[in-house]
């Protein structure tokens, strides 16, 4: 616990974060040396803080990264042999890399601090994956959205490994992630300071009007956007140890 709580200690003090008190928990068949989880609670001047729910119609939809980035980290290091045997031992070895890639709090800095109120909305992607996020953002603020299936950014790392597990990995638990509303017209600079920060960034979509709807269009196609409330990941995993996956 000390070593632990050593880390959190000086990150913490990087990134200007004051810890003002916790609590231990544990969780049945969490077998890590973690033993539960945190929740932060934020003080900061109101104007700077950039809701779901203050997502504008009109703004594009930037994703960090690639989906699915801790389901395919997680899953690759729960069940190595399986992994290796089934997809190789590079395969194996980037999706545990990708373990690397699961804070999203550069990006979040980065788009933080671009200027004129261009950044409307961020929402780091967890359970219900990068649609899932979207999708909550629309809700929250009000607004419809268009999303570009094509537009949608998997690796083919995480592809392989969702694959494997049978997991759609635009609708998968994606800590690393993060979703940023911003005018059209600031975008592409965005983009190119995270490209920039070796961070890759995509526009998958736009919010609309909320008549419109929550749409997807594949290959000219508009569909309705489906949102789940359960993550498939969950299943994945522990039918997979029920298989005796290793």
């Amino acid at each position: 616990f000390n070593t632990y709580w050593n880390y959190i200690h000086q990150y913490c003090e990087a990134i200007g974060v004051g810890i003002t008190g916790g609590h231990t928990g544990s969780i049945e068949g969490q077998n890590s040396t973690i033993a539960g989880g945190g929740t932060m609670l934020l003080t900061a001047p109101l104007e700077n803080i950039l809701l779901s729910a203050q997502a504008r119609a009109g703004d594009v939809i930037v994703v960090t990264k690639t989906c699915a980035i801790s389901s395919s980290a997680i899953l690759s290091m729960s069940f190595p042999e399986t992994v290796k045997d089934k997809l190789g031992k590079e395969t194996y070895h980037n999706a545990c890399e990708l373990f690397y890639q699961t804070s999203s709090l550069n990006e979040a800095l980065i788009a933080s601090a671009t200027q004129d109120g261009a950044v409307s909305a961020m929402h780091d992607v967890t359970e219900g994956g990068v649609l899932g996020a979207v999708y909550e953002m629309a809700v929250a603020s009000g607004n419809g959205v268009e999303i570009n299936y094509a537009a949608i950014p998997i690796s083919y790392t995480v592809g392989e490994v969702c694959g494997l597990f049978e997991l759609d990995p635009r609708f998968t638990v994606g800590a690393g992630s993060m979703i940023i509303a911003i005018n059209d017209t600031q975008a592409e600079n965005l983009i190119e300071r995270l490209k920039s920060n070796h961070i890759e960034a995509v526009i998958i979509g736009k919010f609309t009007a909320k008549e419109k709807g929550y749409k997807i269009v594949e290959e000219g196609l508009s569909t309705d956007l489906p949102y789940y409330a359960t993550d498939a990941y969950w299943n994945a995993f522990f039918s997979s140890q029920k298989k005796g996956w290793k």
